[in-house]
């Protein structure tokens, strides 16, 4: 755990190292969804451009990536098809008497740790790192998480995510969509 070190992704390696890691934790690869997983895929060339808009943020043990959260802002929300009714559904939800979509926030495209790193604090770190890095620039951070990935449901609530609706897409799949405030 000493040699793990928290930044935003900077290069090719890096991204590459993301891709690497949501594949081998992919609803399709694991065995149980009581082992957490992610459920979107990315190409190099899309998590290129919203690193480029607001970059990723990583944990690596030397130089390997073991843990990532996506950052996603508005901009690219019709570049992933699968999140465009997460997208909808922001433009219809209020937080605090307000549109939704009229708050400067920013989503997290995707939470992902390395089995072999999970329950040694690196998620709180890395979500720490996140807050540290972009609570200057947006007033929260907002993603929905599958309701039957529990493991990630009680994560992202122990830090502080709170729920502010549910809704079932068309696949169909019921999401949670939690929100962190950073004010």
């Amino acid at each position: 755990m000493e040699s793990v070190m928290f930044q935003t992704a900077s290069n090719e390696a890096d991204l590459l190292g993301i891709l690497e890691l949501q594949s081998e934790n992919h609803l399709e690869q694991i065995s149980s969804p009581e082992e957490g997983f992610v459920t979107v895929k990315h190409d190099l060339q899309l998590l290129k451009k919203m690193n480029d808009l607001a970059p990723h943020v990583i944990a690596k043990d030397r130089e390997k990536v073991v843990a990532y959260v996506l950052a996603m802002t508005p901009a690219s929300k019709e570049d992933i098809p699968v999140l465009i009714p997460m997208f909808e559904q922001f433009n219809v939800l209020t937080y605090q008497e307000k549109s939704l979509s009229s708050w400067n926030y920013l989503v997290v495209g995707q939470v992902c740790v390395g089995k072999n790193y999970r329950g040694k604090g690196i998620f709180d770190k890395m979500y720490q790192y996140y807050k540290s890095t972009y609570e200057r620039v947006f007033d929260f951070a907002v993603t929905e998480i599958a309701l039957n990935n529990p493991r990630s449901i009680r994560a992202h609530q122990k830090l502080g995510f709170r729920e502010i609706h549910q809704y079932k897409d068309a696949l169909p799949m019921d999401w949670s969509i939690v929100l962190w405030d950073w004010k």
